[in-house]
């Protein structure tokens, strides 16, 4: 079941149309809070996300979504998301992964994790944000690349439908290869939709070595 659109069948269908009608700019927007590490402290980790339409480079904000980046690093230490696919491609709105493999197949995940959407972080173009379930606090393993401004994604409130999808961190570089991505054609699998017809498969995800401390 894609997770990301377990949310009532009419408020996804509100929320696409507003997704398609706000499709952002050519480059990732800037954040409202700032994202860099204090001084003396180590920059933020960066991971690479080798694909078969190319490499997209993607750093993450400890600092803002302290579990949330400890979740999705450790995935991508244990090798958990090398060999899944871009499952889920929706022009000007996102693209998800994490979870599925080329047969459609959904790989065996970790527990749940925490809902930090409440950090201040926006769900802007170019961001990363944690697909869930309708349980505000459902996320384990799959995540999504916002491309275009999704922010009736935000964060309003701590009610249930008012949590939102924790943004967790933002492309650095790659953004023509996540821009590549969702320009495939796709289709139909099973239950699922918008599944690109050709799996866009991510090949290796790896941290790149860490950067010296902030001056």
């Amino acid at each position: 079941m894609r997770r990301l659109s377990r949310l009532p069948a009419t408020l996804f269908a509100a929320t696409l149309l507003l997704a398609i009608a706000g499709c952002g700019a050519s480059e990732p927007a800037t954040q409202q809070v700032s994202t860099a590490p204090a001084a003396g402290q180590p920059a933020n980790p960066r991971v690479l996300i080798e694909t078969s339409k190319g490499n997209i480079t993607v750093e993450v904000f400890p600092a803002l979504a302290p579990q949330t980046v400890k979740n999705f690093l450790d995935y991508v230490r244990n090798g958990f998301y090398d060999g899944l696919i871009f499952h889920r491609v929706i022009p000007g709105f996102m693209i998800q992964t994490g979870g599925m493999h080329p047969d459609m197949t959904e790989k065996p995940k970790q527990a749940p994790i925490p809902n930090e959407a409440d950090n201040g972080l926006r769900n802007l173009r170019g961001t990363l944000a944690m697909a869930r379930m309708g349980d505000p606090h459902s996320a384990s393993s799959q995540f999504f690349i916002n491309v275009a401004d999704n922010r009736f994604l935000d964060h309003r409130g701590k009610s249930f439908e008012g949590w939102g999808y924790a943004v967790f961190g933002q492309v650095v570089d790659g953004m023509d290869v996540v821009d590549a991505i969702v320009a495939v054609p796709r289709g139909n699998r099973g239950p699922h939709g918008d599944v690109p017809l050709e799996p866009v498969v991510m090949q290796r995800v790896s941290v790149l070595p860490a950067a010296a401390p902030q001056q």
